[in-house]
């Protein structure tokens, strides 16, 4: 890697991290998500980075995929088990970095502890020619022993400029990947833990879109905003608050670039069994034969 790239790295992570902090800070029991979402997005780019993509929020049983839309009237209430999932992009650097806080109570103490216990154990055998399996072995042994389980279906991920998934795939089990960890990769190991199943489904479609590819459009509202969308944010993960603010009547139109097949949208994503979910998440880079965790 070079100077700029590790430079560019090592901001986002650090940026990520104080965003992470941020949000964690912000969750209290009536406190909006809107605001958690909104205020974090801005200490991002006041510190001169991008989102990498929408913060999530996932309160409970919903692991992923949802962040607040425009006027969102959404509470935290006392005993949520709150996933705050933020990341940031320097020059398409990207930091990924997640966190869970409980509202007001300890009842999921030892929930939360299980994936950031799982996190810590991973990140210490975590190095140049390590295979993805031992991850996921280390990381599934570490939920269960706490009596969970770990969610199957999510994965960590490795990371590329403007690529959030890019790559490496870093599972939360033992899946026999013969994969290996090698020099040069940024990754994102994310461990999810429940009570539930061990697995999400697909929802319903949230309000979280990325760009699929560009084609002809006879609606002119909806090919001026897809050129806004793609000049804004690119490859990388977007939502409609975000469009709502570049151009008006954004919802709509959203929905007809779906429609057309040049974006799609994220389904938000639910536990199985409807079981509480803790994550804990950050990003490493491989250099050499050392590993830098840039978000810590």
């Amino acid at each position: 890697m070079d100077e700029h790239e590790l430079a560019c790295l090592r901001k986002a992570g650090a940026i990520s991290k104080e965003a992470r902090e941020l949000g964690a800070s912000l969750v209290k029991e009536g406190g909006r998500l809107l605001d958690v979402a909104e205020e974090v997005e801005a200490l991002i780019i006041r510190k001169g980075a991008r989102p990498a993509f929408p913060v999530n929020i996932g309160i409970n049983d919903v692991a992923a995929h949802y962040t607040p839309s425009t006027g969102d009237k959404a509470v935290f209430s006392a005993g949520d088990v709150v996933k705050v999932d933020v990341g940031a992009h320097v020059d398409g650097y990207v930091g990924d970095t997640a966190i869970t806080v409980e509202v007001g109570t300890k009842n999921w103490e030892p929930l939360l502890e299980a994936s950031e216990k799982a996190l810590r154990m991973a990140l210490d055998m975590v190095g140049d020619g390590v295979p993805v399996s031992s991850l996921g072995r280390t990381i599934e042994t570490a939920i269960k022993d706490a009596g969970f389980r770990p969610v199957t279906n999510l994965t960590g991920h490795g990371m590329k400029r403007y690529s959030l998934h890019a790559g490496l795939t870093i599972p939360n089990i033992n899946d026999g990947s013969t994969a290996k960890v090698k020099s040069d990769m940024v990754v994102a190991i994310e461990p999810f833990a429940t009570n539930g199943g061990g697995q999400v489904y697909n929802e319903r479609a949230g309000n979280i879109f990325r760009v699929l590819k560009e084609r002809p459009l006879r609606d002119k509202d909806a090919a001026e905003l897809f050129k806004l969308i793609s000049s804004n944010f690119g490859s990388l993960p977007f939502c409609e608050r975000w469009c709502t603010s570049l151009m008006p009547g954004a919802p709509g139109l959203l929905r007809t670039l779906v429609r057309h097949g040049l974006i799609s949208s994220y389904a938000v994503l639910r536990e199985v069994k409807v079981g509480m979910v803790s994550q804990a998440e950050h990003t490493i880079l491989i250099n050499g034969d050392r590993r830098e965790i840039t978000t810590l």
